[in-house]
């Protein structure tokens, strides 16, 4: 399954170099490279986290949940929707405090984390927002689960 997912990917981005590579001026060649490189970084995450769990997150939300139980440390339990809610928004901003958007103000009194805004996030379209997600996705687990 991952050797299919690498030859998927090459053969993706050889269409992408001989396509549109030679149109792009330096400075979205530059950005082209930096999301071909988050993509890769993306990919291998999910391989990793299918070895771990034995199943595949389905995607940025699936990912976003898991972070999420990670966070509160209860481990596996059955959640409701809206606490499955509550967990891809505990998440979020977890991941988002890696930029310095979010901040740790304490726990409610179940146990589950409060955040508090620290700097207004920018007004991103979707793509936008996916990336800056997953930059911080990426970094959550360099830096919090993967560290040795």
């Amino acid at each position: 399954m991952f050797q299919e997912i690498v030859v998927k990917q090459n053969l993706h981005k050889a269409l992408l170099r001989i396509y549109l590579f030679p149109y792009l001026d330096s400075k979205n060649k530059m950005a082209f490279k930096k999301d071909l490189e988050t993509e890769k970084r993306w990919l291998r995450l999910l391989a990793n986290l299918q070895d771990i769990l034995g199943k595949r997150p389905k995607d940025l939300n699936g990912v976003l949940f898991l972070i999420g139980v990670q966070e509160l440390g209860s481990g596996p339990n059955s959640f409701s929707k809206e606490e499955k809610e509550d967990l891809i928004h505990i998440a979020t901003c977890k991941v988002l405090s890696l930029s310095g958007y979010y901040e740790l103000e304490g726990l409610d009194h179940s146990g589950w984390p409060i955040w508090k805004l620290t700097k207004p996030i920018p007004h991103l379209d979707l793509m936008e927002q996916e990336r800056l997600l997953k930059m911080n996705i990426l970094d959550y687990f360099e830096m919090e689960i993967f560290t040795p």
